[in-house]
């Protein structure tokens, strides 16, 4: 069964072993895939997309000419309802 949403968890700061402050974004399941062939998630705005493989591999996707694609992104399956 294929996940409608997750939790994506971007670090904030330099990775350097500290515990960081976090954003946490809630994306929802599109109707597209990704350039990997897996579903690509939106949050509300659209402005965040990420294509999200079954293993919970995260792919950025850019929404704008002047993103760039976040690193070290987690996404956390939630329950449906």
């Amino acid at each position: 069964m294929d996940t409608e949403r997750y939790e994506l968890t971007f670090p904030d700061g330099p990775e350097d072993g500290r515990d960081q402050n976090q954003d946490v974004v809630i994306v929802a399941r599109t109707e597209r895939n990704g350039p990997g062939g897996h579903p690509v998630y939106a949050d509300v705005t659209g402005i965040v997309q990420a294509e999200i493989s079954d293993q919970g591999e995260v792919r950025m996707l850019p929404s704008g000419g002047q993103q760039a694609p976040a690193h070290g992104v987690r996404a956390r399956p939630l329950p449906s309802g």
